[in-house]
This record gives C-alpha cells, structure tokens and sequence, in this order.
C-alpha cells in the first residue's frame, strides 16, 4: 500500500454509495476514512448544450446541485488527508467518477490512486489497496466521447421533435434505434398474412385390450368457456399412466405431408381414422446438455426477466445491492457477488477452485469434471473483468435467506446456482425416435415422434430445466399400436414474437446497441416517453413511437443504422483499449450530422400537417376520413377540415371506433355526452364537440366524477407575467393560486398565502420587481451554499 512521509495522519478513501462504503470500512482499519459521493458529482449543465463544438468539443462540467453538500464534505476531508485512494467501480462511468473527484478536491496527483477491485470481500479489498494505481485516462475519454455524442444527438435533436411533433419528446443515439426495433416488430406483426395449413396428429398407445379414447377427451376438453385447459405437464403424466404417446403424420408415401385445406386434410384422414399403424422402426442414441456459462449483465437480465419476471431495472438495482453489502447478522456486512456490469465469462483460478471444492463436498465426485469447465467471452469483452458470481460459495441461499428480502434471495439464488452449475459436469440423455405406419388406400402412411429421457442429471442437479419430451412406453419393431385419438387439425402460422424485457436486451445485445450496463435505462426512457408500452409483459409500438422513428429514419439515416450504431460502440472501445483519438471520432461523427440537422431543420413537414387515406367515410359530410396525428395518437379525421371538422378515433389497427353514447346529457349544451379515450384514460366528452369542449371525469369504476367548480378570481396581481391576475383553481392536492394566462404563464402559489397577499397588494407592496423578491416574501429562498471553491 502506498506510504507517505505526510504528518496527516488519514488516507481518504471515495467510494459511490454509503452501502460499499460501509461495507468497505471495515476491511481498511482506523487509518482509513471512507466517504461516498453519491454517485456522479459532476456533469454537464442540464440546460443548454454546453460543448463547444467549435474549440475541440470542449465540454463545461458544473457540480450537480444535489451533489454540493456532498462535495463539500469531501472537500474538507481531502484538505486533511494523507492520500486519496479512489475506489469506484471498475467500469468506464467508474473510471469517469474518480477522475472528476480528482479534478474536483485538487489533491496532489502523486498523493492520489486508483484501486479498483470486482468484489468488496477483505481479499479483493487488500489486493486492491496493496497495488494501487492511477486513473485510466483512456476510460475517461471513451465515457467523454459517449457523453458528448449522446448530448449532441439530444440536444439538437430533441428540440426539432418538439416543433416537428410534439413537446417533451427526446431523441437518442441508442434509444431511438432500440424504438425503431420495436417499431419495425410491431410492422411486420402487423402485416403479417397468416398461411393456413392442416395437421393430423395422432395420440398411440401399446394397451391393444383398453379403450382410452373417452377418458383422453375428457382431460383435453375444459368443462366450460372459463376452465383452462391442461398443461403439457398434466398431459405428460395421463400419457405416460396409459402407456400412450403423441404422434404427428410426416409422410403420405414417399412424399412430405403437406394440407393446405380442410378437402387435402380429410382425404388423408379419410384413409388413416381406420387404419392398422405398427411400429416400423425404432433409433435411440445419446444426447449431451452443456452447463450454459456464468453469468454476464445481458444474461443475467435475460434470464432474471424469463425465470423471476423480473424487469431489467428491476434487476439491476437488486444485483447493485447484492454487490454493495448487506447486513448478514453476526457476519456483518459483507458484498455478495462480484461486480455486476460486465461482459467478461472469464472466472478466477481461485473462484473455480471454491466451485469445483463445493461440488466435491456436497454434491458428489460423480457431478465434478475431471478439468475445470471453460468458457470463451465474446470478442470485445473485458478479460480484466470477472463473470458475475458469488463471492464466497460457502453462502448457500439457504443459509442467508433469512437476512436477504425476497427479490434479493430469488436474484442471488439465480446467480449462486448459475455459478455452480457451470463448474459441473454434462447432463446425459437417451434420446428415441419412432416411425409408425400404417398401409391405406392411399398408400404407406408413416407417423413420427420423439422421446426422451434423463440417464445422468448433471447441472440439472442445480439448474433445473425443463422439458416437454415424452416418456415413450417400452415397444419393440413391428409391435402393433391402438389408436387413442387422431383427427385433422387446421392450424395458422403465426407472426413473429412481440419483445419482452428478455428478448429485446438479447436483440440488443446481439446488434451491438448500447453495452448491458445501459439496456435497465434505454428501457425505462421509451417507455417514460411514451414511444412503446408494456402489455402482458410484451411491448407495443405506440402511434407517436411510430412517428418519431418514421421522421427520424428519413432525415437522420446513420443515426437510426443499427450497423452505424454498432460501429460507433465499437469506436468507443478502441478509444478505451487501443488509444484511438477521441476528437477524431467525435469529429468524424459530427460533419454529416451537422448536414443532416440543417436538412431536417428546413425540410421536416410537422406530424400533425401530414395525412394517410383511410378507408372510411365521413359520417357528417360523406367525405373520405384520412388519419392524422394528434397529442393522443392516430385519429381520424375528415378530409374536408376545416370545413368539417368530424372526428372519430381509432384503434392500433387503424379501425375506426364507433363512440358509445352513455345515459349521462351535457350540463351545458343538453346532448348526449359520449365515452372517449384520452391520454389520462377515459372520459366522457359532448356529442357536439368541437361545438360544445364540456367533458367530465370516469372514476376506475367508471363512474362520473362530479365537474369542477370553475376558478374563483381574486384580482390578486400575477408576479411573473404582470399581466395576469391569479385564480383559485381546484387540484388533486385541493385549491391553490394559479395564473388566469394559463398556460402561456404558469405560475402556483400555495393557497395559504391568498390573505397575506392581497394584504400586501393593498399596501403596494404586491407585486415585487424581480422574481427573487417574490421567492423571498413567498419563504422560497433556499439557505445559500458557498459555492466558490466547487467551481
């Protein structure tokens, strides 16, 4: 560790979050102070671009203002410490941390070290400290140029999205082609044609004396419309019980079977329903099952999504506790898995010797492989980087459940066994194929099916997997079979599966977009901006996530290329592991960029301006009804506006919704009010709209909420507009003082001041000149902070 001939007597040790600091503290003895930064303490102003495009893309760093208390603490400490060793995570935000921490306390560059560890266990920690060593300045420029690039593509832009389409829209170079993903699958689910085609399965049994028929309809057919019907399970177990099996018809003499309609179909089940079938041929061979590697960010997302439901973010913050450190009782407060944002497989001689010592001693030699199991990362991982595993094998999930919450134990239990299995030995299977025939008049008809069954466990021991293969009955060649069931079938292709969490980090993944580390914050973000929802787990393309891709795709094409996005990750990584000039790619980026902007800027036609033919009329006036966009989605909307301004909306598909009158008239204009759909869910409005704008309020039961009262003026004058006078307007919260120039003037005063300020206003001291005066009178001003040395 380093030494320093200083008479300060404490070294300063940086750390992100209170949890690795607790966690920490206890492994580096009483000459060691550890703080947290809460995270990133610096970063570029929220408002504005602020990169200088024109001096080297020269960014202008400020503190975060939630930070500044928290550097001001580290500030001291850094005035009295010894050395500063900054310990945050090993990942390029990490790396970017600690080097904005440097350039912040100013501690002397030869008093300052980097230690990066994987796991926060005593070990790795005094590894960590005993060979320190400094900030990767490649690190932290691959994180510059990405900040920068992400800054530039949504800063400029975000704000032609707002005049182009709407207000509140955001752009990005990863999320906007992670929505364009999910756009194109909901287009090509939507134009999908299905094929029809026939089946003719058949159910066999080797019990020649029993008649099963009746009892396999009875436990595949549901007694009523709400009765589910039986699982692959259930089914499974009734087959295996009568000694029966599934079989599908795969060749009509010597051709494949093929039924594209009901006439084809039941020609060849005219000739097979009463057919002799025998067992023509029987092949078993072995099949092996390879333990799947440990885990990385991407697999571990995945899998937490498809086995616990889990939603990425949801995965991440878990893992994040996980490998922070929590309380385990009389063991303190130790970090249970290795670091979580990683894409490397690659395990430590000494983690693999832990796994392969556990499997000896409680599993059994039989499941240990005679060499330790290896696996290749993919090519740009980080070899530096460990796999996501426990940090001590000893702690069994059950052994810690009781110290861990539910979400923890089920995350933590997937990693333990993850981990274990892929240091165990191969599942062995015996794996049977059948050929059934059957002579028709038709000719040889011949049935296939396939079973299987576990001859030695393996990793399954650990990893349980499940499987739909059958369980066949002992048979041998030229065995004569009953039938149970056969019939026709007609079935339809389907289109491609919708994403879901899992699939769409896996498509992610596999295109090279965004690193695993951003997938939990890509996801949030579309969804936030309302480019994509989440239904019954899957994800639907939205009408304005539509828009966007679709104005986006015709001005900016690079950025919406998913091989240009893949290539930009990758000149990422060369600036981090390879030295590649970071002003050179941000500047080979930026020239085409900028003609696009200006095309897009001149050229963009706004969304609502643009129209599509429909198929309906106008109800009103007879003319055709075209689709427009609104701040709702797609509506339609007479051709003829604004001369008929006839509206009607409509669903995903484009069909037009017919309104549904309710019981309730408009209080106003005494027609009908009708049941309509808007952004905050649904809503009665007036039959005559846009004649009569009344509308009234649906609880979740549906029922209507009583109108609110209308605002109650109070000649109180506005402070910020000057112009306006403010109101007393109803909220969710209950009254409060607002701006009669809403929304142009979106001033809010707490109702509680209503009294003293027409006190004041009576005494002319309503309103005050500046917007600080205001704030004062109000009790807004905030207890100053002396900012001077934190700039």
């Amino acid at each position: 560790m380093a030494k320093s001939s200083s008479s300060k007597t404490k070294s300063l040790v940086i750390v992100e979050s209170p949890a690795k600091a607790k966690t920490i503290n206890k492994y580096l003895g009483p000459d060691f102070e550890v703080k947290a930064s809460m995270g990133h303490v610096r970063d570029l102003p929220s408002k504005g671009l602020n990169v200088d495009i024109e001096n080297g893309f020269e960014p202008t760093y400020e503190i975060t203002a939630s930070k500044k208390r928290a550097v001001t603490s580290l500030m001291a400490a850094a005035k009295k410490c010894r050395d500063l060793y900054l310990a945050t995570d090993l990942d390029r935000e990490g790396e970017a941390i600690a080097w904005h921490l440097a350039q912040i306390l100013g501690v002397p560059e030869a008093k300052t070290y980097r230690v990066i560890f994987n796991a926060i266990t005593r070990s790795a920690i005094e590894r960590a400290f005993a060979e320190p060593g400094k900030i990767n300045m490649d690190k932290v420029m691959a994180q510059q140029a990405r900040r920068i690039l992400d800054r530039i593509v949504g800063y400029q832009i975000s704000p032609l999205l707002w005049r182009k389409v709407a207000n509140g829209l955001s752009a990005g170079r990863v999320q906007s082609v992670a929505v364009k993903m999910i756009v194109e699958k909901e287009r090509e689910i939507r134009n999908f044609k299905p094929i029809e085609y026939w089946l003719i399965p058949s159910v066999f049994t080797t019990d020649l004396q029993a008649d099963y028929h009746q009892q396999w309809l009875d436990l595949i057919t549901p007694e009523t419309e709400d009765d589910k019907p039986p699982t692959i399970a259930e089914q499974s177990e009734w087959l295996a019980e009568h000694n029966a099996f599934k079989a599908e018809l795969d060749r009509v003499g010597n051709e494949k079977f093929e039924a594209s309609n009901k006439q084809q179909a039941e020609k060849v089940f005219g000739a097979l329903k009463d057919a002799e079938f025998k067992l023509a041929d029987i092949e078993t061979k072995q099949s092996i099952s390879h333990p799947s590697a440990p885990f990385i960010t991407s697999t571990l997302q995945q899998t937490a999504a498809n086995k616990l439901g889990f939603a990425t973010k949801r995965t991440m913050r878990v893992a994040q506790q996980l490998y922070e450190g929590l309380d385990l009782g009389s063991m303190g407060h130790l970090g249970l898995i290795t670091y979580m944002r990683t894409d490397s497989t690659q395990l430590s001689g000494e983690a693999i010797s832990e796994a392969r010592s556990y499997i000896q001693r409680h599993i059994g030699p039989d499941y240990l492989p005679e060499k330790a199991n290896v696996y290749t990362s993919k090519k740009n991982a980080q070899q530096a980087h460990e796999a996501i595993r426990p940090t001590d094998v000893d702690f069994t999930p059950a052994d810690i459940k009781p110290f861990l919450t539910n979400e923890q134990f089920k995350l933590y239990d997937l990693i333990w066994r993850r981990f274990i299995a892929c240091q165990m030995t191969s599942a062995r299977w015996d794996i049977t194929n059948l050929d059934i025939a059957a002579e028709t008049s038709i000719g040889r008809c011949s049935y296939k099916t396939t079973g299987r069954i576990l001859v030695f466990d393996g990793f399954t021991k650990i990893w349980t997997t499940t499987s739909t293969e059958q369980q066949l009955p002992p048979m041998k060649v030229g065995q004569t079979l009953a039938t149970v069931d056969i019939k026709a079938e007609q079935h339809f292709t389907k289109p491609p599966a919708r994403y879901t969490e899992g699939s769409l980090v896996k498509a992610l993944e596999k295109e090279g977009i965004g690193r695993p580390s951003t997938y939990a914050a890509i996801i949030s973000t579309i969804q936030e901006r309302r480019y994509v929802e989440k239904t019954d787990k899957k994800f639907f393309a939205t009408d304005l996530g539509e828009v966007v891709t679709d104005k986006l795709n015709e001005y900016f094409p690079k950025i919406m290329d998913i091989a240009f996005t893949r290539h930009m990750e990758e000149q990422l990584d060369k600036i981090e592991e390879h030295h590649l000039d970071w002003l050179g790619v941000l500047k080979d980026f930026y020239g085409p960029f900028k003609q696009s902007l200006a095309t897009a800027t001149k050229q963009m036609k706004h969304a609502k301006a643009e129209v599509t033919p429909s198929e309906y009329k106008c109800p009103k006036c007879g003319q055709p009804l075209v689709y427009r966009f609104g701040k709702n989605g797609r509506f339609l909307s007479c051709s003829a506006y604004p001369a008929c301004k006839s509206t009607a909306p409509c669903d995903k598909e484009g069909k037009m919704l017919e309104e549904k009158v309710s019981e309730h008239k408009c209080h106003v204009c005494g027609k009908p009010m009708v049941y309509k759909n808007g952004r905050f869910g649904p809503f009665l409005g007036c039959s005559d709209y846009p004649n009569c704008k009344t509308i009234l309020g649906l609880d979740k039961d549906g029922n209507v909420l009583p109108p609110k009262p209308p605002p109650e003026p109070t000649e109180i004058k506005c402070y910020k507009c000057k112009d306006g006078r403010l109101l007393i307007r109803q909220g969710k919260k209950g009254p409060f003082l607002g701006c009669d120039k809403f929304p142009k003037c979106r001033t809010i005063i707490n109702i509680k001041e209503l009294d003293r300020l027409k006190k004041l206003q009576a005494e002319g001291q309503w309103p005050p000149e500046t917007w600080e005066e205001a704030d004062q009178i109000l009790g807004r001003k905030k207890r100053k902070i002396d900012t001077k040395t934190l700039r």
